[in-house]
Parts: structure tokens; sequence; C-alpha cells
């Protein structure tokens, strides 16, 4: 029997074991840490010729130069074409249904004028070029080529340029075919902290790009943590995490597996149930018992659900909706007979999937909404991956003669007050008197 944590409000620990089963803290490893900075420095001063020698020493491969690590456009046309008729069918289907939802997020500029002529107003602006880093070999996933590129390029950024490593010398047909797809301009086959550091400091081959998104292993993520700054990038992200919350009226078979889908990514997975059944649970464990068995992975959703799983029994919906935002998921399942009207009682979470027939696992496919989402509590204050996180926000101020009488009082006031006379004369300049 999976040893499932099993919580409830009545017990007076309650808040504690809460607390106990949300910690989690992303311990960096110092060695690590000292592999990457020393590989960042490296491709920084050795530019190319580094990458290449990472690249074979890491991916058993053996380049002579960057150019065998650079795939053409028509590589990809190949693999899009190559693709059985069900696979490419699936993939154009979820990435048009991708770019519709993506299109609606488009930032507009505005602007406003004063009475005196002065007008203000903000202008939207794509990034120029941008890093897309995918995982390869085993961890292949065309879906976040689709979710991190067609964003970029709906937010008109210029180049898109994609890393993938090929251990091995391998080429995932379905991630090439997903980049084809979704617009992809140039695609690099180099991986690592490596790639990181060329997308982030440019080489002679790979140009700088202004941020790098996409997931990737321990050696990636520290890379990308290092390199902000220098470069934009989209998050650290967590172990991936489900929140189901139901009243019991489901069916336990679905939400065993909807468990699953979390606990299959990795050991550190967390699925969380929390119902106001008692029965239901029990009914849901039994699932998990038949089900497990069943699952390619069933070693590593054992794992996550025995370290990090729980069960929590609450006393009605309302209880469960508080600890849902407590907890700030980034996947919540309202399995419920009724979902819509607790909707709105979400503060906080990633993506919400409402009713018993919207699996998490659609949103990680082709709904349409990103499933790079906040993870690790974050959705307190973050948001999923967006067409704005390619654009930016840039302020217009045009003063107008009589607009500067106004302003400029006011500014040199204040000017002086803080001590800064030159913003203040800077100011008085322009005053007609």
């Amino acid at each position: 029997m999976v040893a499932i944590k099993r919580l409830s409000t009545l017990d007076a620990d309650f808040t504690a074991s809460m607390n106990a089963l949300l910690a989690f803290e992303a311990a960096q490893d110092e060695g690590i840490e000292r592999t990457v900075i020393g590989i960042l420095a490296d491709v920084k001063a050795r530019g190319d010729v580094a990458v290449v020698e990472y690249s074979n020493k890491f991916d058993r491969l053996t380049a002579g130069g960057m150019a065998d690590l650079e795939l053409s456009k028509a590589e990809m046309q190949r693999a899009l074409d190559s693709l059985p008729a069900a696979q490419r069918q699936a993939l154009e289907a979820a990435a048009q249904r991708v770019r519709i939802y993506h299109e609606k997020q488009r930032l507009d500029g505005w602007s406003y004028t004063e009475a005196d002529g002065t007008m203000l107003g903000q202008m939207i602006t794509p990034l120029d070029r941008v890093g897309l880093y995918v995982p390869g070999g085993k961890a292949a996933y065309p879906s976040s080529v689709l979710m991190n590129a067609i964003p970029a390029k709906v937010a008109g950024v210029k180049e898109l340029i994609m890393v993938v490593p090929t251990p091995g010398g391998e080429h995932n047909q379905l991630v090439l075919a997903a980049a084809c797809l979704a617009g992809v301009d140039r695609v690099f086959t180099i991986g690592g902290a490596q790639a990181v550091a060329a997308l982030a400091y440019g080489t002679e081959a790979v140009p700088q790009v202004d941020k790098i998104v996409g997931p990737g292993n321990a050696y990636v993520a520290c890379a990308k943590r290092r390199v902000f700054g220098i470069v934009g990038i989209d998050m650290i992200a967590g172990p991936s995490e489900i929140l189901v919350v139901t009243d019991g009226s489901g069916n336990p078979d679905w939400v065993a597996m909807d468990l699953f889908s979390q606990a299959e990514h990795d050991e550190l997975a967390q699925s969380i149930l929390i119902c106001t059944d008692a029965g239901f649970i029990e009914q849901v464990q039994a699932s998990i018992e038949k089900l497990l068995p069943t699952m390619p992975r069933r070693e590593v959703i054992e794992t996550s659900l025995t370290n990090r799983g729980a069960f929590i029994l609450v006393r009605d919906l309302d209880e469960a909706i508080a600890i849902a935002n407590r907890v700030a998921p980034e996947h919540l399942e309202l399995a419920l007979a009724d979902p819509d009207p607790w909707v709105g009682k979400i503060h906080h979470a990633g993506a919400i999937f409402i009713g018993h027939y919207t699996s998490e696992s659609l949103g990680d496919y082709c709904a349409g909404p990103n499933h790079v989402l906040p993870t690790s509590g974050s959705a307190r204050f973050s948001s999923p991956l967006g067409v704005y996180d390619f654009q930016k926000r840039t302020s217009l101020i045009k003063v107008s003669q009589a607009g500067a009488q106004t302003l400029g009082r006011i500014a040199s006031t204040l000017a002086h007050g803080e001590g800064l006379p030159a913003h203040a004369r800077s100011a008085e300049f322009r005053l007609d008197n």
C-alpha cells in the first residue's frame, strides 16, 4: 500500500503538519555551482571553442566546430514532414490552439494628452532576440517548444534561437518539428551550462540574446540564475505540483490518475488531494493501488506520493479553498459537482482546471494556455509565461511649454527637498520667468 500522508483540519497539529508538507528548499549543490561558474567563465573567454569542447565531452559528440552543431531550417522542415500523420496533426492542432490563446494577450501602447498639451503614454515593443532552452535526450518535450516559442513569436520577437542537446548525436524529430511549426529561426545542438553561457554572452556563432526561457536540469537552472541581469530569464522552476480539490462527486480513478500525472515527472513532484469526504479519500487510495502497477514510471510515482504527497480531509469547501490559496499551487483542479462559484475565490494558482472533465494534462499539451507556470508558492506573485514576457514597456513623456511651467515648479521644489540642485536647475531653466 502506498503510504500517502493523511492530514485533517480537525487535528490539533494541522498547521505544523501543513507547513512541513509544503517545506521545500532547492538546495544549491556546491559542486554544481563550482562547475557552472567555471563553464560560464570559460565560454565567456573562449567562445565557440569552449562550447564545442564541452558539447563533445558531455554529449559524446565529435563536432569539429560550431558549424557541425547548427541545424538548418531545411532539417527542421524535414523533421516535420517525416512525422506520422496522426502525430503531425496533433502537433499542428496544439500549436494552433496555443497561438490563438496567446494572440489575445498582446499588449497595446496607449497615450493621453493633458489640457496644456503635455502627452504621456506607454510604448510596447518586443524583445529583439530570445534564447529557448529545450531539454534533449530522454527528456524531450515538443510541448515546451510550442509553449515557449509561440508566445515569443506572437509578441513580435525578431529572432528566436533554440538550443537543444543531442546526446550521442540523437535528434528528436518531434522537438525539431515543433520548432518548425513555432517559427524558431536558428537551432544549435548544444545544451547544459555551456549553452546558457553562449546565449547570455554571445560567441562567434551564437548571437547574444536578450532573454533565456525554457526548462533544464540543475546545471541549466544554476547557469540561468548566474546570468540573470546580463540577460532576462523566465523563472527558476521548482518541482511540478498538482492540488486537487474535490467534494467526492467525481470518479476516484480520474483523480488518482491526475495525481499520477504530476508525480511521474520526478521524485520531488508534489501531488495533494483536498477532500470534504473521508470515504472518497479511501476510494482514491484504492484507485491508486489498482492503477499504480500499470504505470511505466510507477517507482517514481510511488516515491513522489510517499515523500511529498498528501490527502487532506477538510470540514467544507471554504476550508479547502483557504488551504488551496495557502499552497498557491502550480496546477489546481476544482473537481467539484458545481465548480464555477468557487473559481472567483481562488487568489493564488498558476492555472485552474475547472470541472471533472478538465484534466491537468490537457493544459500541458493542447488546451491553449501556457504550461510554463509558477511553482513552489510563487503563484502568490508570479504569472504563467505569456506574450507579455517577451514585450517591454517604455514610458513616453512629451511636455509642452505650458506643461513645463507647472511641472517645473513641482520638480524644482521636490529636487531641492532631496538635496539635488542640478535636478532642480534643469527644471527651472525651462520656466518662462
